[in-house]
């Protein structure tokens, strides 16, 4: 079940996606598993949304990934008070790709 579920982003249109997230329901429904039937029944409350990805082809992945850094940056932050320089921080977060946090120890500490 498992994998025929990610058979509804393989269709190049959103009619035949609806057809396979529809037949999929169904068939979790019928199957009498407890957790398939709650899962179908949250995919069919989540229908229209999910096969609005045909509509436009846009992912949260991206939002995702900055709310998540975001958080660290929280978290990193725990205790200060300057809402400014946060606010700063936020708005560089997707200038910055990586950040060295300390000096580099041990067997990974480069000689010479």
């Amino acid at each position: 079940m498992r994998e025929d579920l990610r058979r509804v982003w393989e269709p190049p249109e959103g009619q035949a996606a609806q057809r396979v997230l529809d037949d999929w329901i169904r068939r979790a429904e019928s199957s009498g598993i407890r957790i398939l039937v709650q899962f179908a029944h949250t995919l069919a409350a989540h229908r229209s949304g999910i096969l609005n990805y045909y509509r436009y082809r846009i992912s949260t992945g991206p939002l995702e990934g900055t709310n998540t850094k975001i958080r660290v940056l929280q978290r990193k932050a725990y205790g200060f008070r300057d809402r400014e320089f946060s606010k700063l921080k936020i708005y560089g977060l997707h200038e910055t790709r990586h950040e060295l946090v300390g000096g580099v120890t041990g067997k990974y500490a480069k000689a010479g």
